[in-house]
């Protein structure tokens, strides 16, 4: 069995839906740029040897349907199939557990690993719209099931109040996200990860457009509750809605070797969980514990943690029980979805971009990527950097 390796990565960069910078850009358009540009980065890949472009997507339908893998396939000029994957916000994150796996089972050597999500396009098709839900698993009308179709700002308030998470707390962290993005940001450490993107007025977006300088406690402290009276979550302590996409190119490291290509990094385990979908925000305990079991490696033997931040109410309960100190550098360095975006379909690809690259700059070895999934469910990767 040959091992899977990542041999180049990259994103967009990540626009604030429905005001942002992205708004004008079809999704199939923006992803299919990423793509291109990503295989620009290996020269020594003929495009024909490509065995499949799979394609994360969290909502697809409208514009981001058709099978959009097939069809950014298509746009990207490749002779290649396509497909499209739902995990919700895992999905590009699943995307390259699939690639590694055809890898593995010797069933192809070379694949790409595509995420993307627009909700400013939203507009042109919903699929998840409230009168498609099953009748037995609408709340109220039995209680034979767990509420699948909770809203995600509930389950956090949820977590929140069950694992004793307070606002004072939740909004530390959406301040220590936020500057750590800002610098990462003014750095130029995203420069690495992020592909240009032309857009429809001429101007070309290079930098993510949610980071926010300033962010303070009490700033924070003057918003309101978003979603539950008296809640302690609101839009300064959670991830905004937002547009984006990402590629990565898993290959087999024999053909790695063949084509004289360095690896980046090695697929090591991965991991998923199953929980209550009204507290999905501690989908990643599981799901990383379930994933260090498999590469029989323990949480201090991993460098760096990203954990997607969909709330800082599930984050910090989350890096508690894998055994991370939330507060820690060790978690989100260069910040993370509170700062940055989720962009549902992009964001496993798009923090294995920020991973690998937080792992190049600090000169690390091993990461760990771990998500909360809708649905109730989580998901994580361990990643071995080898260059």
């Amino acid at each position: 069995m040959t091992d899977a390796v990542i041999v180049a990565y990259g994103r967009s960069p990540i626009g604030r839906a429905r005001k942002g910078s992205l708004v004008d850009l079809r999704p199939d358009d923006l992803a299919a740029h990423v793509v291109t540009k990503v295989l620009d980065k290996v020269p020594a890949l003929d495009p024909t040897q490509i065995e499949d472009l799979i394609c994360g997507c969290g909502l697809p339908g409208g514009e981001q349907g058709h099978n959009i893998g097939r069809v950014v396939s298509i746009l990207a000029r490749l002779d290649v199939p396509g497909v499209t994957v739902n995990r919700y916000c895992s999905s590009s994150l699943m995307t390259t557990r699939m690639a590694a796996h055809a890898i593995e089972a010797g069933e192809g050597d070379v694949f790409l690993s595509v995420g993307v999500e627009c909700v400013s396009r939203y507009g042109s098709g919903y699929p998840d719209a409230p009168d498609t839900y099953n009748p037995k698993l609408v709340p109220g009308n039995t209680e034979e099931y767990p509420d699948i179709y909770i809203a995600m700002g509930q389950t956090a308030e949820n977590v929140a109040q069950r694992e004793k998470i307070s606002r004072e707390e939740q909004d530390r962290f959406a301040v220590k996200s936020q500057n750590a993005a800002v610098k990462a940001r003014d750095d130029g450490f995203f420069d690495l990860e992020i592909i240009p993107v032309p857009l429809p007025n001429g101007q070309t977006f290079t930098k993510d457009d949610g980071p926010r300088p300033g962010t303070t406690m009490e700033v924070l402290a003057t918003l309101q509750p978003a979603f539950r009276e008296n809640g302690t979550v609101t839009a300064g302590n959670a991830c905004p809605l937002n547009d984006g996409a990402a590629a990565v190119v898993v290959m087999s490291e024999r053909r790695a070797n063949e084509l004289g290509i360095k690896p980046i990094a090695r697929v090591v385990a991965t991991g998923l969980s199953a929980l209550e979908p009204e507290f999905m925000g501690l989908g990643p305990i599981d799901a990383s514990r379930q994933a260090l079991k498999r590469a029989r490696m323990s949480i201090d033997d991993i460098d760096i943690v990203e954990i997607n931040e969909a709330f800082a109410a599930q984050v910090i309960p989350s890096a508690r029980g894998i055994g991370v100190d939330p507060f820690s550098d060790k978690l989100n360095p260069h910040g993370g979805a509170i700062a940055l975006g989720h962009p549902f379909g992009m964001t496993g690809a798009r923090i294995l971009c920020t991973l690998l690259n937080g792992l190049e700059e600090k000169d690390k070895t091993f990461g760990l990527e771990t998500m909360c999934v809708g649905g109730g469910q989580g998901m994580a990767m361990i990643l071995e950097r080898l260059n």
